[in-house]
């Protein structure tokens, strides 16, 4: 064998070895999806995944959403949620995504990579969504610009100047609002509270672990957990996440603001919904027709926030 033939055999060797077909388990996950027909609408519309029907489905009937709100998805990659909250919130809206793994946002929303239950993620969230400005689409920032440092410019009416501000003050114009109201927007404000909607779609991602397969390892996708196949691991994992997305709502979440959570359901998610009932007017269990019959996940949403609830009441002194 010549020297050239060793070293390219030596090469092919140190190489990673190819990763072994597909397992039975990924076989089904690939029949499922080509029949699944709202895996195939995704596609063609362009959405992120089939996930966005089920918020779809859920604002229909509640009305999540409206002009120039804050939206806060919590667990949002691959996107579908946001790229919903973009459609619903424009113009004047603006959409941040806040995720573990990376992932490639979608247009119109701004993102943070990091552990969510970490309190210094939780904290740079909120920095970023008190500064009225931050994650606007540029026209909507250039005009309110403009009006505050008094130069209206050509083409701007007064009823332009009003609907802006208002969609920067949280989606009601100033001019509508009554004098209740502005005192307790304001009181919300001076406490950091200025989030329209919290959306929760968290799931409980795979433990890192070493592997053989390269794939594996770099793909983060590959390590998130939909179900471990133990009902009550499930179900108190969602349970854990779910409370951690209450109390930020609690921080975060403006007085008439609503809430959108996923959980797996089981025998804590009674107590859960009690807490839901404390701190918003009205509290509805949905599984929307786009979620799979034999999935375990259902949603809990919270409309309009109540004003002055304690937070002991709602989570109690731990």
């Amino acid at each position: 064998m010549s020297v050239e033939q060793t070293i390219y055999t030596r090469a092919i060797q140190c190489l990673p070895q190819t990763r072994p077909a597909s397992s039975s388990s990924s076989a089904r996950w690939k029949t499922r999806q080509a029949n699944d027909s709202y895996a195939r609408e995704a596609k063609v519309a362009g959405l992120k995944s089939r996930a966005a029907f089920k918020l779809l489905e859920i604002n229909e009937k509640h009305r999540l959403f409206k002009r120039g709100d804050t939206v806060v998805d919590l667990g949002y990659a691959p996107g579908s949620w946001s790229q919903v909250a973009v459609n619903r919130t424009q113009p004047g809206g603006r959409v941040v995504g806040i995720d573990v793994i990376p992932a490639q946002p979608p247009r119109g929303v701004s993102t943070l990579q990091g552990n969510f239950l970490s309190p210094a993620i939780r904290e740079e969230v909120r920095k970023f969504v008190l500064d009225p400005m931050q994650g606007r689409p540029r026209a909507a920032r250039q005009l309110v610009r403009r009006v505050k440092s008094g130069e209206g410019g050509e083409g701007v009416t007064e009823e332009q100047v009003e609907v802006e501000e208002g969609k920067i003050d949280g989606g009601e114009t100033k001019t509508k609002m009554s004098k209740a109201a502005l005192s307790q927007k304001a009181l919300d404000d001076a406490e950091g509270r200025v989030v329209d909607v919290v959306l929760s779609d968290m799931s409980v991602p795979w433990p890192l672990a070493t592997s053989t397969w390269i794939k594996s390892v770099s793909n983060p996708w590959r390590r998130m957990m939909n179900t471990s196949g133990m009902p009550f691991r499930d179900h108190a994992g969602s349970m854990d996440l779910c409370l951690a997305a209450l109390e930020f709502c609690y921080d975060t979440l403006a007085t008439g603001g609503n809430f959108l959570c996923k959980f797996y359901q089981g025998e804590e998610d009674k107590a859960y919904e009690m807490r839901l009932k404390k701190l918003f007017e009205k509290v509805y269990r949905i599984k929307p027709d786009s979620s799979r019959k034999e999935s375990k996940e259902s949603y809990f949403v919270g409309m309009r926030r109540k004003a002055g609830v304690s937070r002991e009441v709602v989570l109690g002194n731990g």
